[in-house]
């Protein structure tokens, strides 16, 4: 089912982390229709050579290789499935490949309608920020048949640094979850250290040198803390999308027979976050509760009184 090199893509989903993985794709050569619910959003693509369709099933027509990056389940669900959706109208023999940070489940159903239809399906979710995106230097957790991660590695290469196939139709979306479970963690205990350094009057910079440097370094420790001390909490990833991570976190937890006391507790952190700055805020406002509630700001170099 898999096709030849240089497939005609056709990619859904050209937000914060789709647009900078189309865009690299099409400057590799490969020639590519996007599509997304706000045209604006592909002008940048369109000037790269892209081309817009005005339809899911527009799009679908042609494509080889269809790509979605979608912000969860829910949206992944309505752009493959129903009378208007990408199953419905890909051409027997191409492939789909849903980036999206998605539910285990979800993907299972996905990988045997596609299947029914004669056609490949592959998870690869993708990990790390939007800035790595754009440099094509993203971690991906492969999922499905290894022949055709075998013949689309190359596609996988332009858009990522570390690329991992890992068996199973679902392993792909557990993997990305649970790394997500950490950085979600890491994320709300950041502030923590930060502050017990700031509040016993030790410069904040210093602070952040040593965390580096420790037992305690982190991915939110290296790329994050600038977002902190800067004051925009990192705007690129939404409270709302770490909460229905945190709940798909949790789900899979129970449905393996166990409850996450530290995923619960880093839920109803960040669900109150989300009811406390809006939906849309970015993810290190979880760090802005701590903040508000010590009353010092984690501004350097020595913090800032509220």
């Amino acid at each position: 089912m898999c096709m030849s090199s240089k497939p005609r893509l056709f990619f859904v989903g050209v937000g914060n982390m789709g647009n900078p993985m189309a865009a690299n794709l099409i400057k590799a050569g490969y020639p590519t229709t996007v599509f997304d619910v706000s045209q604006d959003k592909a002008n940048n693509l369109i000037a790269l050579g892209a081309q817009w369709a005005e339809s899911l099933a527009a799009g679908a027509k042609n494509a080889d290789v269809l790509m979605c990056s979608l912000p969860g389940p829910k949206q992944v669900r309505e752009v493959m499935l129903g009378d208007q959706g990408l199953i419905a109208h890909v051409n027997a023999g191409a492939t789909i490949i849903d980036t999206s940070t998605s539910a285990v489940d979800l993907v299972k159903e996905l990988t045997q309608l596609t299947q029914a239809k004669g056609v490949d399906f592959l998870e690869a979710p993708v990990t790390n920020a939007v800035d790595f995106a754009v440099l094509g230097r993203l971690s991906i957790f492969v999922g499905g048949k290894q022949a055709c991660f075998d013949k689309y590695k190359p596609l996988f290469e332009v858009i990522g640094e570390k690329i991992f196939f890992v068996g199973e139709p679902g392993n792909g979306a557990t993997i990305k979850l649970l790394t997500n479970l950490l950085w979600f963690v890491s994320a709300a205990t950041i502030g923590e250290g930060l502050m017990l350094g700031a509040k016993a009057g030790i410069p904040l910079e210093t602070v952040w040198e040593a965390i580096k440097s420790s037992a305690g370094n982190s991915w939110v420790a290296q790329h994050d803390v600038p977002s902190i001390f800067a004051g925009h909490y990192d705007p690129s990833f939404s409270l709302a999308l770490c909460v229905k991570d945190l709940t798909l976190i949790n789900e899979v937890a129970q449905s393996q027979g166990y409850d996450l006391k530290m995923g619960g507790l880093a839920k109803s952190l960040f669900e109150e976050a989300m009811q406390t700055y809006g939906a849309e805020a970015g993810e290190l406002h979880v760090v802005r509760l701590l903040e508000e509630r010590v009353g010092l700001l984690l501004r350097p170099p020595l913090g800032q009184v509220i």
